[in-house]
């Protein structure tokens, strides 16, 4: 999506950390994952680099493809940046890999046959961790990613947001049923204010926002790109700067408590609500809460806007397997790494389908009869998923004692154009797992 603007010269395509955006897809078919590999195109290779090589946040190119294909595995070298740090001895994530699961077949969402391993590239997969009843049976990287590098979760960054402000209910920090206002009062004025914490978790908030991606002219999406710190504000730019300045400005539109309608300020606020309660940055908090206690095997980062705040959003970047990790931990009830680390009623919490009926006019390919609660997505089935644009996700699929952690970084953003892919081969390789 390109951010227009009444000066060009600042044009942007910004594919931010939402789910029901809908980015126009090229006239032309996109180069294949193999066509658009980083290292075969040479991106960011050389010194200098060339200029036609070249992966840059001030021109915008961080955002297109391939280009992003690059970026998404190495946004410390465009973005400032905060660490999540870890602690300790690494936590055990024993191997127990199978040779024959890229042949599982499956048919997906509009038909067509498909193998495991023809999924990886189809989804233009950057690296995918399948576990199964903890162990890792499935391993595999491409692109510009590794096991040891760390790559953009897009909204799977959500899910964390949602976590800690359902470990601060469960310890009486906060009250689902109190306004945001009476939490934050800066947001007393927006179309925040008035509405619960279970509504803004839940995505049930009226607000004057559209996450329309072609909307002509400087959209609500494109002036949000500009607030986070994704592009460069284009000169004399009389809008917000920052995560939470946005979030405050923002009026509201009708009441709360409706369908749910998938938001990304949604969760700029509720980051808002859980920094200022839980009395440390996001990242401090990701750190004591998650990633030192459980052991993890890398710093993770988040990116920061202008003003120094982390993108509750949508900033995360880290290590494959340590969302593998953090999925396994959800699947056991909390538990990891010798310790409780959430209690079995935050899991319940977060794990629990919200309503089918406010889901439902969403209509999410592969996710009838689902719903989203707490910042997470639930299949009718029973799984719950984190899930970011461009393939980004964590499965848990407790049936099938399985969980899938993958980085991707697809042409197109919205998940409605990878879920007839991603969805069926995951429920082929459950089935394939539990020996159905």
């Amino acid at each position: 999506m390109t951010i227009r603007t009444a000066c060009r010269r600042h044009a942007l395509a910004l594919p931010l950390a939402v789910l029901t955006l809908a980015a126009p897809l090229a006239a032309q078919t996109p180069p294949t994952a193999a066509q658009s590999d980083p290292a075969l195109l040479g991106l960011m290779q050389g010194s200098p680099v060339p200029p036609g090589q070249q992966v840059r946040w001030d021109d915008g190119s961080m955002w297109t493809f391939p280009k992003l294909r690059w970026a998404f595995s190495n946004q410390q070298a465009l973005l400032p940046t905060a660490t999540i740090r870890r602690a300790g001895q690494v936590s055990a994530l024993p191997g127990a890999p199978r040779a024959d699961l890229d042949s599982t077949p499956f048919t997906t969402l509009d038909g067509k046959p498909m193998t495991w391993g023809a999924a990886f590239d189809a989804n233009y997969t950057d690296g995918i961790v399948v576990l199964h009843k903890g162990r890792i049976v499935y391993e595999r990287y491409a692109g510009a990613f590794s096991a040891e590098g760390r790559h953009l979760a897009m909204s799977v960054t959500k899910s964390f947001v949602g976590t800690l402000a359902e470990l601060l209910v469960h310890e009486g920090k906060l009250d689902e049923s109190r306004t945001v206002a009476s939490y934050v009062p800066e947001l007393a004025q927006s179309g925040f204010g008035n509405a619960t914490l279970r509504q803004l978790l839940d995505m049930r908030t009226a607000i004057a926002f559209s996450e329309d991606y072609a909307a002509p002219g400087l959209s609500d999406v494109q002036k949000m790109a500009i607030a986070i710190g994704m592009g460069p504000a284009p000169a004399g730019y009389p809008g917000p700067i920052g995560n939470f300045a946005f979030a405050a400005g923002l009026p509201g539109n009708g009441a709360h408590g409706g369908d749910f309608v998938y938001r990304t300020p949604n969760t700029m606020a509720l980051q808002w609500v859980v920094e200022r309660v839980g009395g440390a940055p996001l990242a401090t908090q990701m750190s004591e809460r998650f990633w030192k206690p459980m052991g993890m095997e890398q710093e993770a980062t988040l990116n920061l806007d202008r003003l120094g705040t982390a993108f509750g959003g949508g900033g995360l970047n880290a290590g494959l397997r340590d969302m593998a990790r953090f999925g396994e931990m959800i699947r056991t009830g909390g538990r990891w790494n010798g310790k409780q680390i959430l209690p079995a009623a935050v899991v319940k919490a977060i794990t629990a389908p919200g309503s089918a009926e406010a889901f439902a006019a969403a209509k999410y390919p592969g996710l009838e009869g689902g719903s989203y609660r707490s910042q997470w997505w639930h299949r009718s089935t029973g799984q719950t998923m984190a899930i970011g644009v461009h393939g980004q996700g964590i499965y848990i699929d407790p049936a099938a004692d399985m969980v899938i952690a993958r980085f991707a970084s697809h042409p197109v953003a919205s998940n409605r154009a990878i879920n007839p892919v991603t969805i069926p081969a995951y429920d082929a390789m459950a089935a394939r797992l539990s020996g159905r």
